[in-house]
């Protein structure tokens, strides 16, 4: 990896907070090990904004989720300003989320704008979270929102998406400097001596090369199953290579499902577009063989706090809240107003609001922050029966 995603050579203080049983960033803590990189390890999960702030380091690997709450707290913390300060900073918040990767797709006006951005607000936001000097930030685990790596890049957070699988030891594509190399909405270009393809029928993304597992222990029926006999390991993921050989990932292949009117919906595609707001947490759909999809939602409790009391709604606690007839007319809005986004037969028709806590400690979610879709179906069978009652 480190031939196309190389550090810059002033780069030497790497932040860990993920998982070192995970391919993912053990692969990343060997690289920083052989370019003689510090490595600052957080205490834990909790305690990344602060840890951050003392370590100040200039490269990171991140989930999605993470980058999404950093975001979200950068957001929310303009709301304690006022009259034109307020109107600059969020002028330059929605300047960020408007960035283009590529140099020459930005106008030079637009360039214009992002200086003054940045001594007036972005040079602020990174002192407060400890990133003054950042080079790198590498994305992976799942996909992550456009706006959210448009609006780290813009503030000199560069945001380097990757792809891959422990069965591929794990990277099979990445961002890199090159022209191209780096597109919001891509995992970057193939790694050299790794052969992609699509399938045509299923769009399903394949791989070749040394990178792939001989196969998984003492299984070699499962192994079968995801190596074909020309040596293609079958990724289980959706998605497509674009002209400029970009891969750009869809969805897991066994989470799409087929509705009873015999329409596929891509479950994946429609919960990466409703976390977008700032409302939920998660969000898992739900379908198969119904007559429309249907979701479960784990609201942002933090966001909805702070929400609750700029609008004189009383709250209690999770259980309770979820139930307050206001709370959720405004999440019925949220409904309305990402559902704009997907066909007929894509719309989430019914949510249900859950307070119990998603967490890898309640077996929920990986230690990637991934949710555990089949965990969900089975603790929430019954909720899941009365959305298609």
């Amino acid at each position: 990896m480190g031939i196309i995603m190389t550090p810059s050579p002033w780069s030497k203080r790497a932040f860990s907070f993920l998982p070192l049983c995970h391919a993912y960033e053990r692969l990343l803590v060997f690289m920083y090990q052989y370019l003689g990189m510090s490595v600052y390890y957080a205490q834990n999960l909790g305690t990344i904004g602060e840890n951050l702030k003392e370590v100040h380091p200039t490269m990171m690997t991140a989930v999605p989720r993470v980058l999404e709450k950093m975001f979200d707290k950068v957001h929310n913390s303009g709301k304690k300003l006022s009259g034109l300060k307020k109107k600059i900073f969020y002028w330059a918040i929605d300047l960020a989320q408007q960035y283009k990767i590529q140099d020459f797709e930005r106008s030079a006006w637009y360039n214009f704008k992002l200086k003054i951005a940045d001594k007036l607000v972005y040079k602020q936001i990174r002192a407060g979270i400890g990133a003054e000097h950042f080079d790198i930030i590498v994305s992976g685990a799942a996909s992550i929102q456009p706006r959210i790596a448009s609006f780290f890049s813009a503030i000199k957070m560069p945001v380097f998406e990757g792809y891959g699988l422990t069965e591929t030891s794990p990277v099979i594509s990445v961002s890199c400097r090159k022209k191209y190399g780096r597109e919001v909405g891509t995992v970057g270009f193939p790694l050299p001596g790794i052969e992609v393809k699509i399938d045509p029928n299923t769009n399903e993304v394949m791989c070749r090369g040394n990178n792939v597992m001989m196969g998984y222990y003492k299984n070699p029926e499962l192994t079968k199953e995801v190596i074909d006999p020309d040596g293609w390991f079958h990724t289980g993921d959706c998605g497509y290579l674009t002209e400029h050989n970009q891969l750009v990932l869809t969805g897991r292949l066994k989470n799409i499902f087929k509705t009873s009117f015999g329409k596929y919906v891509n479950p994946q595609a429609i919960e990466n577009k409703f976390e977008e707001s700032p409302f939920i947490e998660n969000m898992v759909v739900f379908g198969e063989n119904q007559k429309f999809p249907a979701a479960l939602i784990y609201p942002d409790f933090s966001f909805l706090k702070l929400w609750c009391s700029r609008h004189d709604v009383e709250y209690t606690d999770e259980k309770r809240i979820i139930t307050d007839p206001t709370i959720i007319a405004r999440f019925n809005r949220e409904l309305d107003k990402y559902n704009a986004f997907f066909g007929d037969t894509e719309k989430v028709k019914k949510i249900k609001l859950i307070s119990n806590e998603w967490s890898q400690a309640t077996g929920i979610l990986t230690p990637t922050l991934k949710v555990k879709r089949s965990v969900v179906a089975e603790r929430y069978k019954k909720e899941i029966e009365e959305l298609f009652a």
